[in-house]
């Protein structure tokens, strides 16, 4: 088997075994990112000496006996969200351009201590916000399946890095979709954990009360591989939850014999394209064949989650994104005239148009007199939102439908309406107010050759239900994206 081919769990294997080196695989991603990422630009930062120290030092663990997980040795790409020690960490934006973070986030610190080399920090949309990857100061990514598409965001970079085979794995974050949605448009499986499952110590804030730290990788396996490394209980963040287990892969390869999966009317109707709905609908009848239950249902507050999810975001972002002042790091203007001029003059400098749209929103609805008026009835219909899929998992145990209404659309559509672009986010959003868990796993190609996400979601807290239920999809609908021979590369790209 060709390295291209290999999933992480699966050089992790050759690696113990001796078959391939740390050092090897270093050297084959840094070769593919210098071939590649011309092109796709799925990365802001990478240091290809400290990458090949650590290789190295990796190795020698892994010959020691020190490093026996599956992941050791195996290369991985970090959003540039999440903060690594010594490593840039710019947000994809302007106003942290220079930071370089004095500590690592705890997803990252649990990474490196499982072994796997941190290849550089990927591309996004700045400060997570956006779908689509374009909003980045550092130029636009693009999807390695058609590269006039974008590849989705927020978490592009890091999907289409192990769509393009530069990285074997990746870390992304997701507050409304932003792992889900760009794995389905570049035709990789990629989850978001229950809220508090991952610690967020490290990840720069966009929406505290949904923000998720998470997998993204070319399989079900690799992502409950890399999902049981980063899963832990960790005292420096408040919304951190202790979980009785974090064993995420012995469920996998189990029958789906009598589960009960539900399939939302809501999610089937208008404004979804109906290549995404057969799509769908053959992911339902593949589960029907292996045993699974599977019937639609009427799940209700649907329509209200966009609402009240950007309501709820653009609030918290106002709020957490007034600590980047250009006093005490990043991006300072240059010419100012006292304090109140310098805060103003960095911020206008410093952050782009989204960014800016979205804390003006937010800034608007926390504001006296329309506070009640939208985000406290923002969060009253969050609360609907979560009883709604209370009522389903009482009858349900997955439920399944699209990852996006549509397949990855081409680069510039998506920004020149907004609206429509937080539309799409339709499928998504109900995950994080609900602080569930969510996989898109790789459910087929459309007539123009893009790939189709399918979504599992399941209760909070379930998730070796849902890998269960995405393992078994994954097989049956055969899987698309990376697991691609050598020879059909260049589709790719």
């Amino acid at each position: 088997m060709k390295m291209f081919d290999m999933t992480a769990a699966e050089l992790g294997k050759r690696i113990q075994a001796g078959e391939v080196t740390a050092v090897e695989a270093a050297e084959y991603s840094l070769s593919r990112i210098k071939e590649k990422d011309g092109q796709i630009n799925a990365f802001i930062t990478v240091e290809e000496e400290k990458v090949m120290e650590n290789a190295r030092r990796v190795q020698q663990r892994i010959e020691r006996g020190e490093l026996t997980g599956p992941l050791a040795g195996v290369p991985v790409a970090v959003k540039d969200n999440i903060c690594t020690e010594g490593l840039r960490t710019t947000c994809a934006s302007r106003i942290l351009g220079n930071f370089v973070p004095p500590y690592s986030a705890e997803a990252v610190k649990r990474l490196e201590e499982a072994g796997t080399v941190i290849l550089g920090k990927t591309n996004m949309d700045e400060f997570a916000m956006g779908s689509t990857t374009e909003t980045s100061a550092y130029g636009i990514t693009r999807n390695p399946w058609n590269t006039d598409h974008v590849p989705g965001g927020s978490s592009g970079g890091s999907c289409a890095a192990v769509a393009a085979g530069e990285a074997f794995c990746a870390l992304g974050s997701d507050t409304g979709g932003s792992i889900r949605q760009p794995s389905s448009f570049c035709g990789v499986t990629g989850l978001k954990p229950t809220y508090g499952t991952v610690s967020r110590y490290g990840l720069i804030a966009y929406g505290s009360s949904l923000d998720q730290i998470g997998p993204v990788a070319k399989d079900v396996t690799d992502c409950a591989c890399i999902l049981e490394a980063v899963s832990s209980y960790d005292r420096k963040d408040g919304t951190s939850v202790k979980r009785e287990s974090y064993d995420f892969t012995s469920g996998l390869g189990r029958d789906i014999k009598g589960m009960r999966i539900g399939l939302p009317s809501d999610y089937l109707g208008e404004g979804l394209d109906d290549e995404v709905r057969k799509a769908v609908m053959d992911g339902a009848e593949a589960m029907r064949s292996l045993g699974a239950v599977v019937e639609e249902f009427p799940l209700g507050m649907a329509e209200y989650a966009i609402p009240a999810y950007y309501v709820i975001a653009s609030a918290e972002a106002s709020s957490n994104l007034a600590r980047f002042d250009g006093v005490k790091y990043g991006y300072r203007t240059e010419e100012y005239e006292g304090l109140h001029d310098m805060y103003k003059k960095t911020r206008s400098e410093g952050f782009g148009p989204e960014v800016k749209r979205r804390i003006m929103l937010g800034s608007f609805v926390l504001s006296s007199g329309y506070y009640d008026a939208y985000y406290l009835k923002a969060l009253r219909v969050k609360a609907l939102i979560m009883k709604a899929f209370d009522e389903a998992f009482k009858k349900y145990d997955i439920i399944l439908g699209p990852a996006a209404p549509s397949v990855a659309p081409e680069i510039g559509c998506s920004l020149a309406d907004p609206l429509k672009m937080y539309l799409g986010d339709i499928y998504t959003v109900s995950v994080n107010l609900a602080g569930m868990p969510g996989i898109s796993v790789p459910g087929g190609m459309n007539s123009k050759g893009l790939p189709i996400g399918l979504q599992m979601i399941g209760d909070r807290f379930q998730e070796e239900k849902l890998l269960r239920a995405a393992y078994q999809l994954e097989k049956a609908v055969g899987g698309y994206g990376i697991k691609k021979e050598e020879a059909h590369d260049e589709q790719r790209i």
